[in-house]
Protein backbone atom coordinates (compact mmCIF):
# COMPACT_ATOMS: atom_id res chain seq x y z
CA UNK A 1 0.00 0.00 0.00
CA UNK A 2 1.76 3.58 -0.77
CA UNK A 3 2.32 5.81 1.86
CA UNK A 4 0.65 8.73 1.50
CA UNK A 5 1.20 11.86 3.80
CA UNK A 6 0.05 15.61 2.01
CA UNK A 7 -4.14 15.33 0.46
CA UNK A 8 -6.30 18.43 -0.80
CA UNK A 9 -9.70 18.14 0.04
CA UNK A 10 -12.91 20.47 -0.18
CA UNK A 11 -15.29 20.10 2.98
CA UNK A 12 -18.62 21.11 2.57
CA UNK A 13 -21.20 21.87 5.30
CA UNK A 14 -25.11 21.33 4.74
CA UNK A 15 -27.20 24.62 4.06
CA UNK A 16 -30.43 24.83 7.06
CA UNK A 17 -33.71 24.05 5.28
CA UNK A 18 -36.29 26.64 4.54
CA UNK A 19 -38.95 27.71 6.85
CA UNK A 20 -43.00 26.57 6.03
CA UNK A 21 -45.81 29.60 5.78
CA UNK A 22 -48.96 27.35 7.22
CA UNK A 23 -52.41 27.82 8.97
CA UNK A 24 -54.36 25.74 11.26
CA UNK A 25 -57.20 24.65 9.61
CA UNK A 26 -59.78 24.91 12.49
CA UNK A 27 -63.87 24.43 12.11
CA UNK A 28 -65.77 27.96 12.50
CA UNK A 29 -61.80 29.73 12.59
CA UNK A 30 -61.30 31.88 9.72
CA UNK A 31 -58.03 31.21 8.27
CA UNK A 32 -56.98 29.62 12.04
CA UNK A 33 -53.19 30.84 13.35
CA UNK A 34 -49.91 30.59 11.75
CA UNK A 35 -48.60 26.74 12.11
CA UNK A 36 -45.30 26.89 9.94
CA UNK A 37 -42.61 25.32 11.24
CA UNK A 38 -38.94 26.03 11.47
CA UNK A 39 -36.21 24.41 8.93
CA UNK A 40 -33.82 22.34 10.55
CA UNK A 41 -30.22 23.22 10.93
CA UNK A 42 -27.37 21.76 8.23
CA UNK A 43 -25.16 18.98 9.34
CA UNK A 44 -21.74 20.33 10.15
CA UNK A 45 -18.63 18.66 9.04
CA UNK A 46 -15.82 17.54 11.72
CA UNK A 47 -12.12 16.37 11.66
CA UNK A 48 -11.61 12.77 13.39
CA UNK A 49 -8.44 11.66 15.37
CA UNK A 50 -8.17 7.84 14.37
CA UNK A 51 -5.02 6.13 16.00
CA UNK A 52 -6.40 3.07 13.91
CA UNK A 53 -5.24 4.99 10.38
CA UNK A 54 -1.65 5.54 9.22
CA UNK A 55 -2.09 7.09 5.89
CA UNK A 56 -3.92 9.85 3.41
CA UNK A 57 -4.30 7.24 0.96
CA UNK A 58 -7.98 7.42 1.10
CA UNK A 59 -8.05 11.26 0.47
CA UNK A 60 -6.08 10.59 -3.29
CA UNK A 61 -10.05 8.54 -3.82
CA UNK A 62 -12.24 11.16 -3.07
CA UNK A 63 -11.73 14.53 -1.85
CA UNK A 64 -14.76 15.85 -1.73
CA UNK A 65 -17.06 15.82 1.49
CA UNK A 66 -20.33 17.14 2.29
CA UNK A 67 -22.94 16.93 5.01
CA UNK A 68 -26.58 16.68 5.06
CA UNK A 69 -28.92 19.50 4.47
CA UNK A 70 -31.43 20.31 7.30
CA UNK A 71 -35.34 19.32 6.43
CA UNK A 72 -37.59 22.22 5.54
CA UNK A 73 -40.48 23.09 8.29
CA UNK A 74 -43.94 21.79 7.44
CA UNK A 75 -47.35 22.73 8.86
CA UNK A 76 -48.76 21.95 12.23
CA UNK A 77 -45.62 23.30 13.72
CA UNK A 78 -43.67 20.75 12.36
CA UNK A 79 -39.51 21.83 12.37
CA UNK A 80 -37.31 20.27 9.99
CA UNK A 81 -35.04 17.51 11.05
CA UNK A 82 -31.34 18.55 11.55
CA UNK A 83 -29.25 17.28 8.57
CA UNK A 84 -26.70 14.57 9.54
CA UNK A 85 -23.01 15.50 10.17
CA UNK A 86 -20.39 14.08 7.87
CA UNK A 87 -17.20 12.71 10.39
CA UNK A 88 -13.59 13.05 8.29
CA UNK A 89 -11.51 9.94 10.14
CA UNK A 90 -7.92 11.23 10.09
CA UNK A 91 -4.25 9.83 11.28
CA UNK A 92 -2.98 10.59 14.80
CA UNK A 93 0.06 13.06 13.56
CA UNK A 94 -2.51 15.14 10.82
CA UNK A 95 -2.11 18.65 10.57
CA UNK A 96 -5.27 20.51 8.87
CA UNK A 97 -4.78 23.85 7.68
CA UNK A 98 -6.97 26.41 5.42
CA UNK A 99 -5.89 26.75 1.97
CA UNK A 100 -6.45 29.98 1.08
CA UNK A 101 -5.38 31.54 4.41
CA UNK A 102 -2.63 28.80 5.48
CA UNK A 103 -4.49 29.25 8.92
CA UNK A 104 -3.33 25.68 10.59
CA UNK A 105 -6.55 24.97 12.27
CA UNK A 106 -6.43 21.49 14.31
CA UNK A 107 -3.60 18.65 14.90
CA UNK A 108 -4.85 15.11 15.47
CA UNK A 109 -2.48 14.48 18.63
CA UNK A 110 -5.21 12.14 20.73
CA UNK A 111 -7.51 9.51 19.42
CA UNK A 112 -10.88 10.61 19.45
CA UNK A 113 -10.39 14.04 19.49
CA UNK A 114 -12.64 16.08 17.18
CA UNK A 115 -12.88 19.36 15.41
CA UNK A 116 -15.44 21.29 13.11
CA UNK A 117 -13.97 22.50 10.05
CA UNK A 118 -17.24 23.63 8.39
CA UNK A 119 -20.52 24.51 10.46
CA UNK A 120 -24.07 23.68 8.87
CA UNK A 121 -26.31 26.26 7.98
CA UNK A 122 -29.17 27.51 10.34
CA UNK A 123 -32.44 26.74 9.67
CA UNK A 124 -35.12 29.49 8.30
CA UNK A 125 -37.81 30.71 10.20
CA UNK A 126 -41.61 29.37 9.51
CA UNK A 127 -44.24 32.04 9.70
CA UNK A 128 -45.41 30.65 13.55
CA UNK A 129 -42.15 32.27 14.46
CA UNK A 130 -43.30 36.06 12.81
CA UNK A 131 -46.67 36.05 15.05
CA UNK A 132 -47.62 38.82 16.87
CA UNK A 133 -50.29 40.93 18.31
CA UNK A 134 -50.36 43.41 15.49
CA UNK A 135 -49.93 40.56 12.80
CA UNK A 136 -51.78 37.68 13.65
CA UNK A 137 -51.51 35.72 10.57
CA UNK A 138 -48.00 36.42 8.86
CA UNK A 139 -46.77 35.26 5.39
CA UNK A 140 -43.43 35.37 6.02
CA UNK A 141 -40.77 32.74 6.06
CA UNK A 142 -37.27 32.60 5.83
CA UNK A 143 -35.04 30.30 3.93
CA UNK A 144 -31.96 28.59 5.62
CA UNK A 145 -28.41 29.53 5.60
CA UNK A 146 -26.02 28.39 3.76
CA UNK A 147 -23.87 25.58 5.18
CA UNK A 148 -19.52 27.10 5.27
CA UNK A 149 -17.90 25.46 2.65
CA UNK A 150 -13.52 25.43 2.42
CA UNK A 151 -10.30 23.81 0.56
CA UNK A 152 -8.11 22.42 3.71
CA UNK A 153 -4.83 20.91 3.02
CA UNK A 154 -3.65 17.93 5.06
CA UNK A 155 -0.20 16.96 5.94
CA UNK A 156 0.61 14.11 7.96
CA UNK A 157 3.27 14.14 10.27
CA UNK A 158 4.20 10.64 11.81
CA UNK A 159 3.77 10.76 15.66
CA UNK A 160 7.33 8.05 16.57
CA UNK A 161 8.65 7.45 19.76
CA UNK A 162 11.93 6.83 17.83
CA UNK A 163 13.15 8.25 14.50
CA UNK A 164 16.10 6.20 12.11
CA UNK A 165 18.08 8.88 10.30
CA UNK A 166 21.23 8.76 8.32
CA UNK A 167 22.28 8.72 4.88
CA UNK A 168 21.57 6.63 2.12
CA UNK A 169 22.61 2.81 2.58
CA UNK A 170 24.02 3.71 5.84
CA UNK A 171 21.14 0.69 6.98
CA UNK A 172 18.36 1.99 8.66
CA UNK A 173 15.80 -0.49 6.56
CA UNK A 174 17.84 -3.24 7.81
CA UNK A 175 18.05 -2.14 11.65
CA UNK A 176 14.63 -1.43 11.52
CA UNK A 177 13.84 -4.74 10.27
CA UNK A 178 15.85 -6.04 13.45
CA UNK A 179 14.87 -3.58 16.01
CA UNK A 180 10.88 -4.71 15.09
CA UNK A 181 8.64 -7.26 12.79
CA UNK A 182 8.65 -4.74 9.68
CA UNK A 183 9.69 -6.15 6.48
CA UNK A 184 11.30 -3.28 4.77
CA UNK A 185 12.77 -3.08 0.79
CA UNK A 186 16.32 -3.68 1.21
CA UNK A 187 18.87 -3.12 -1.16
CA UNK A 188 22.19 -2.28 -1.93
CA UNK A 189 21.24 1.10 -3.96
CA UNK A 190 20.19 4.68 -3.01
CA UNK A 191 16.99 5.30 -1.91
CA UNK A 192 15.66 1.90 -1.54
CA UNK A 193 13.59 3.59 0.89
CA UNK A 194 10.97 5.81 -0.84
CA UNK A 195 8.58 6.26 2.33
CA UNK A 196 8.70 6.18 5.98
CA UNK A 197 8.39 2.98 7.59
CA UNK A 198 6.87 2.13 10.88
CA UNK A 199 7.52 -0.92 13.49
CA UNK A 200 6.83 -1.79 16.89
CA UNK A 201 10.13 -2.49 19.22
CA UNK A 202 8.60 -4.47 22.26
CA UNK A 203 10.35 -5.62 25.35
CA UNK A 204 8.47 -7.87 28.34
CA UNK A 205 9.81 -4.38 30.29
CA UNK A 206 8.75 -1.71 28.99
CA UNK A 207 5.73 -0.09 27.08
CA UNK A 208 6.18 -0.88 23.42
CA UNK A 209 7.74 2.50 21.00
CA UNK A 210 6.71 2.92 17.68
CA UNK A 211 9.89 3.02 15.33
CA UNK A 212 9.92 5.50 11.86
CA UNK A 213 12.59 4.73 9.01
CA UNK A 214 13.04 8.07 7.29
CA UNK A 215 14.04 8.09 3.77
CA UNK A 216 15.78 10.08 1.76
CA UNK A 217 18.11 12.63 4.01
CA UNK A 218 21.24 13.94 1.99
CA UNK A 219 22.88 16.88 1.52
CA UNK A 220 20.84 19.78 0.76
CA UNK A 221 17.60 17.88 2.39
CA UNK A 222 16.12 20.50 4.02
CA UNK A 223 16.10 22.73 0.76
CA UNK A 224 14.60 20.02 -1.56
CA UNK A 225 17.15 17.99 -2.80
CA UNK A 226 16.63 14.39 -3.12
CA UNK A 227 13.75 13.14 -0.90
CA UNK A 228 14.43 14.56 2.43
CA UNK A 229 12.49 17.88 2.20
CA UNK A 230 9.58 15.53 1.42
CA UNK A 231 9.82 13.47 4.64
CA UNK A 232 11.86 15.84 7.59
CA UNK A 233 8.42 16.63 8.59
CA UNK A 234 8.11 13.00 9.92
CA UNK A 235 10.98 13.83 12.22
CA UNK A 236 9.54 16.95 14.10
CA UNK A 237 7.35 14.78 16.83
CA UNK A 238 10.15 12.00 17.65
CA UNK A 239 11.25 11.71 20.97
CA UNK A 240 14.28 10.09 20.12
CA UNK A 241 16.53 9.76 17.24
CA UNK A 242 18.66 7.30 16.42
CA UNK A 243 21.20 8.45 13.87
CA UNK A 244 22.55 5.31 11.70
CA UNK A 245 26.60 6.04 10.48
CA UNK A 246 27.81 3.39 7.97
CA UNK A 247 31.04 2.24 9.83
CA UNK A 248 32.66 1.40 6.54
CA UNK A 249 32.34 4.40 4.94
CA UNK A 250 36.19 6.11 4.64
CA UNK A 251 34.21 9.65 4.99
CA UNK A 252 32.22 8.53 8.46
CA UNK A 253 32.90 11.95 9.97
CA UNK A 254 31.76 13.95 7.24
CA UNK A 255 28.60 11.68 6.88
CA UNK A 256 27.65 12.64 10.28
CA UNK A 257 27.83 15.96 10.01
CA UNK A 258 25.46 16.00 7.17
CA UNK A 259 22.89 14.35 8.72
CA UNK A 260 23.28 16.72 11.66
CA UNK A 261 23.09 20.07 9.53
CA UNK A 262 20.42 18.93 7.41
CA UNK A 263 18.43 18.50 10.83
CA UNK A 264 19.17 21.51 12.31
CA UNK A 265 18.45 23.88 8.82
CA UNK A 266 15.19 22.45 8.61
CA UNK A 267 14.12 22.81 12.41
CA UNK A 268 17.07 24.79 14.71
CA UNK A 269 14.92 22.46 17.77
CA UNK A 270 15.86 19.22 16.35
CA UNK A 271 19.43 19.67 16.32
CA UNK A 272 19.08 19.66 20.40
CA UNK A 273 16.64 16.20 20.36
CA UNK A 274 17.84 13.46 22.34
CA UNK A 275 20.18 11.48 19.94
CA UNK A 276 21.58 8.30 19.92
CA UNK A 277 24.96 7.31 17.51
CA UNK A 278 24.62 4.25 15.76
CA UNK A 279 27.57 2.94 14.41
CA UNK A 280 26.90 0.02 11.98
CA UNK A 281 28.22 -2.17 9.89
CA UNK A 282 30.66 -3.31 12.26
CA UNK A 283 30.99 -7.04 10.66
CA UNK A 284 32.90 -4.70 7.84
CA UNK A 285 35.49 -3.94 9.99
CA UNK A 286 38.43 -5.26 12.03
CA UNK A 287 38.46 -4.87 15.77
CA UNK A 288 41.31 -2.25 15.62
CA UNK A 289 39.64 0.12 13.10
CA UNK A 290 36.17 -0.35 14.59
CA UNK A 291 37.82 0.42 18.60
CA UNK A 292 39.89 3.55 16.30
CA UNK A 293 36.59 4.37 15.20
CA UNK A 294 34.31 4.32 18.26
CA UNK A 295 36.92 6.30 20.26
CA UNK A 296 37.33 9.32 17.71
CA UNK A 297 33.10 9.30 17.39
CA UNK A 298 33.02 8.77 21.64
CA UNK A 299 35.32 12.02 21.78
CA UNK A 300 33.13 13.75 19.28
CA UNK A 301 29.23 12.35 20.37
CA UNK A 302 29.72 10.66 23.64
CA UNK A 303 28.64 6.98 23.88
CA UNK A 304 28.73 5.29 20.52
CA UNK A 305 26.21 2.02 19.87
CA UNK A 306 28.12 -0.63 18.01
CA UNK A 307 26.15 -3.01 15.84
CA UNK A 308 26.14 -4.80 13.26
CA UNK A 309 22.24 -4.83 11.74
CA UNK A 310 23.49 -7.91 9.00
CA UNK A 311 24.86 -10.17 12.19
CA UNK A 312 22.88 -8.91 15.01
CA UNK A 313 25.36 -7.88 16.92
CA UNK A 314 25.17 -5.11 19.63
CA UNK A 315 20.90 -5.19 18.86
CA UNK A 316 20.09 -6.48 22.00
CA UNK A 317 21.81 -3.70 23.79
CA UNK A 318 20.75 -1.15 21.55
CA UNK A 319 17.23 -2.08 22.55
CA UNK A 320 17.63 -1.50 25.67
CA UNK A 321 19.23 1.61 25.81
CA UNK A 322 16.43 3.14 23.74
CA UNK A 323 14.13 1.79 26.05
CA UNK A 324 15.96 2.89 29.61
CA UNK A 325 15.64 6.98 27.23
CA UNK A 326 12.46 6.86 26.86
CA UNK A 327 11.79 5.76 30.26
CA UNK A 328 14.35 8.59 31.75
CA UNK A 329 11.83 11.19 29.52
CA UNK A 330 9.23 9.76 31.30
CA UNK A 331 10.50 10.33 34.56
CA UNK A 332 11.82 6.83 35.18
CA UNK A 333 8.18 5.24 35.08
CA UNK A 334 9.11 1.93 32.81
CA UNK A 335 5.13 1.46 33.29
Amino acid sequence: MAFVDVAKIHVGAGDGGGGCVSFRREKYVAKGGPNGGDGGKGGSVFIRANRRLHSLLDFKQKIHFKAERGGNGQGKDRHGAGGDDCIIDLPLGAVIADTETGEQLFECLTDGDMFMVAKGGDGGFGNAHFASSINRAPRTATAGQTGEARWLRIELKLIADVGLVGLPNAGKSTLLSKLSAANPRIAPYPFTTLEPQLGVLQSPDYPPCIIADIPGLIAGAHAGVGLGHTFLRHVERTRILLHVADGSSETLAADIAVIEQELALYKKELAGRRTILVLNKSDLLDAEELDEKNRQLAASHGDVAVISGVSGDGIDELKERIFACLAEMNGGQEQ
